[in-house]
């Protein structure tokens, strides 16, 4: 790596990286799932080892079934993915002690310092990590591709500089070290690369009423990368144990240090837990908004946290989760870590997904053109995050070609429109007005538009559309989309170009072609022909085909499948998720043919119990915050149980995915927390915050088929000091409010098409 970017076989790289917690997932459904993440643009799995979940009892590790990281990182490699090993040995995560086992924090040693006790712990944990990667790291072929050591250790760069030391010293290894550097955090010089993050929402915050005043600067763009948010409750409190304390010891609040080092992320968020006390809806295009406008600023790799939501495992001695009872400032769920990720907890696929695939399709063809430039900010910037009046944009260029980020996006404080609106960018020794005549960026409108793209022979000044990315062939398929509603103009280099043809009106602009009135859409496909006689053909595609849209190789070629439900690439197949019509581009001579879906169903629901009175607020002391329900409290919840025949589940199957097709149950309900019962054991909790709850049953078929599923809800109470997000709070009465709306079974139909090879 250099200050800028980082390289891969001597090619600039900026990989997109998604946080997938293995331990925390079925591992029959892993390969499936990563599948999953691949097709949505993910280049590398970033993924904690969770030392509580391996050896919760001192001296017996565990790692076959969920656990077997081996066989995790194996199939990684075996679906094309890179992979980045969190090890720790403090991790959060949201998880009890940071990942620490209980027994460590008994163990009269001061935790993540270079206390000689400590290490001696630590050493054979690493030993353990170290042989389930045997063979699987950069330099035995593996695709271990980078560690991180600790997480959010902002004041002890001597320690982290031991931990690396000590993790090679147990076979751990990877051409990039990485350590979180948000805080201010001091690292030590040249031995880890600083990455950094950022969030919409803030489920640590206060539970007030408005939005997190960190979040807003993640909506401008500029050169600042760090966020003072992230772990600050854990700084500012020192409440946890082993957590650093006192902010003193942090680095001066300039970023001078990190000039010698790229833009790396690691977790901008791809969605947001629920805390008990502050439970927000993200939507997903903050999430996209947000990613966007982080590679405007400079980002040169993409890392989300979490791109894939996961349950929280239930050790054989506690709950595993953050908790008051273990001195964190937040309650989260028991089981639920869905963080409304673009891959949900049972796999399902979100909005969030499509959104950022859009832009993950773009950076895997041009990601290594724009990992070199740097960013260009307007005279007229914003300079105070508070400023929701201008427009927000800057530029990434190398001198001669570039993109053009636009963001008039944010979550909660809408932003006004922009009329009249032109760009004067100074770029290849020439000054262009973009677009050619003034248009209006609407409330909700962030994209980005190529500058001086080479386009086969020709080169492309500007295009009013975002790229997508670029179809192989003999004639190459530059594919772009139409954004923000906004009308689409090609502008050649007229130098360049002898020939335009196709679905536009073509003009000379002075020294420009100019390719206007395009009507956006899967039959909006021009030619281009540079003097030389080769040609490039553009396809515009309108905003939503676009967001639909799948790069596979399909009968011999690089194509577009345009489908609303999603698809999945799988070798020699395609796997459709749902019954949606397909479209080829460019087209088949025989078209694929497609399976049909089942339909909903309803569940038998029986009452057993009425609800009782709200439970009054519990006040957590060390931080005045809300703290969630405990067991004994469930005593007083409305109780139902629900029936589900196993002719609900779908045993025929055929492809080579491991287990049965997913069954969600949907369950629109409002109420304050609600428990699931599979047997008497807790399968599923839900801090209730507006969106209907989803529970994947396919994991456990044969159990709750033999004894159906137990649905504890208890009543939302009046005055609570929670956050909502704003439309969700309810008036709630002295006598509380608990209702079961409505539960359904929803079956998530796979369809396998096989795909004729090359």
């Amino acid at each position: 790596m250099n200050s800028r970017h980082l390289s891969r076989g001597g090619v600039p790289w900026l990989p997109v990286m998604g946080e997938y917690h293995f331990s925390r997932y079925p591992a029959a459904e892993w390969r499936e799932e990563l599948l999953k993440m691949r097709a949505g643009g993910v280049g590398v799995v970033a993924a904690y080892v969770f030392w509580n979940i391996h050896e919760e009892v001192r001296g017996r590790y565990l790692w076959s079934g969920d656990r077997d990281l081996r066989r995790f990182v194996e199939l990684c490699a075996q679906v094309g993915l890179d992979v980045v090993m969190r090890i720790g040995p403090w991790g959060h995560g949201e998880s009890r002690y940071g990942g620490f086992p209980d027994w460590l924090m008994a163990a009269g040693c001061e935790p993540r310092t270079d206390d000689p006790r400590y290490l001696a712990l630590v050493r054979p944990w690493f030993e353990q990590i170290g042989a389930q990667l045997r063979g699987l790291t950069r330099a035995g072929g593996g695709p271990v591709v980078a560690v991180q050591v600790e997480n959010e250790l902002y004041d002890r760069p001597g320690h982290l500089l031991t931990i690396k030391r000590l993790a090679r010293e147990c076979g751990i290894d990877a051409p990039v070290w990485t350590a979180t550097g948000w805080g201010h955090a001091r690292l030590p010089p040249g031995e880890v690369l600083p990455v950094f993050g950022g969030y919409p929402e803030a489920a640590w915050d206060d539970a007030h009423d408005g939005w997190p005043d960190q979040s807003r600067a993640h909506y401008f763009f500029g050169p600042g990368r760090d966020d003072d948010s992230i772990g600050a409750d854990l700084r500012e409190t020192g409440t946890v144990p082993g957590a650093a304390t006192g902010r003193s010891a942090a680095a001066p609040g300039g970023e001078e240090h990190l000039a010698d080092y790229p833009f790396a992320t690691c977790e901008l968020g791809g969605g947001m837990y629920i805390s008990y006390h502050r439970r927000a809806i993200v939507a997903a295009r903050d999430l996209a908004a947000l990613a966007l406008v982080k590679l405007g600023s400079g980002s040169c790799w993409q890392g989300y946290y979490l791109y894939h939501g996961a349950s929280q495992k239930i050790g054989e001695l506690s709950t595993l989760q953050e908790s008051h009872a273990t001195g964190y400032p937040n309650d989260c769920p028991v089981v639920n870590y869905d963080f409304q990720a673009p891959l949900g907890e049972y796999g399902q696929f979100r909005d969030s997904y499509r959104h950022l695939r859009l832009q993950h399709l773009w950076l895997a063809t041009d990601g290594a053109a724009l990992a070199t430039m740097s960013l260009v900010m307007p005279d007229d910037a914003p300079s105070d995050t508070a400023d929701r009046a201008s427009l927000r944009w800057a530029v990434r260029s190398d001198g001669e070609s570039g993109f053009l980020f636009v963001n008039n996006h944010q979550p909660i404080e809408t932003l006004p429109a922009h009329d009249d609106v032109r760009f004067a960018i100074t770029i290849g020794g020439r000054e262009l007005l973009v677009p050619s005549r003034p248009v209006s960026i609407p409330c909700g409108g962030y994209f980005a538009w190529p500058l001086n793209r080479p386009l086969g022979g020709a080169v492309l000044r500007w295009a009013s559309a975002q790229v997508v990315c670029v179809l192989d062939g003999p004639e190459p398929v530059l594919v772009l989309t139409q954004t923000a509603g906004l009308p689409v103009e090609l502008v050649l280099d007229a130098a360049t170009v002898t020939c335009v043809d196709g679905p536009a009106t073509v003009s000379r602009l002075g020294d420009d072609v100019v390719a206007s009135a395009l009507v956006p859409g899967l039959d909006c496909l021009l030619r281009i022909t540079a003097p030389d006689g080769t040609s490039t053909r553009v396809l515009v595609l309108d905003e939503e085909s676009a967001l639909a849209a799948v790069r596979a190789r399909v009968a011999g070629r690089d194509r577009l499948v345009v489908c609303d439900s999603p698809v999945v690439p799988d070798g020699d197949r395609l796997v459709v998720y749902g019954d949606a019509p397909l479209e080829v581009f460019p087209a088949l001579e025989v078209p694929l043919e497609r399976g049909g879906s089942r339909p909903s169903m309803p569940v038998e629901v029986t009452r057993l119990a009425e609800a009782g009175p709200p439970r009054a607020p519990v006040i957590d002391e060390a931080t005045g915050r809300a703290s969630a329900p405990v067991d004994a409290d469930f005593g007083n919840a409305a109780v139902y149980h629900l029936t589900v025949a196993e002719e609900a589940f779908d045993g025929d199957f055929d492809g080579d995915f491991d287990g049965d097709e997913e069954l969600l149950l949907r369950l629109d309900w409002i109420g304050d927390v609600g428990r699931a019962y599979v047997g008497g054991r807790l399968v599923a909790d839900q801090f209730w915050y507006g969106p209907v709850w989803e529970i994947g049953l396919r994991r456990f078929r044969d159990e709750v088929v033999r004894h159906g599923l137990e649905l504890r809800l208890l009543p939302l109470g009046p005055e609570m000091p929670v956050h909502f997000s704003p439309g969700v709070r309810r008036d709630v009465g002295p006598g509380g409010l608990v209702e079961l709306r409505s539960a359904t079974l929803v079956p998530v139909t796979r369809t396998v098409i096989p795909v004729v090879r090359e």
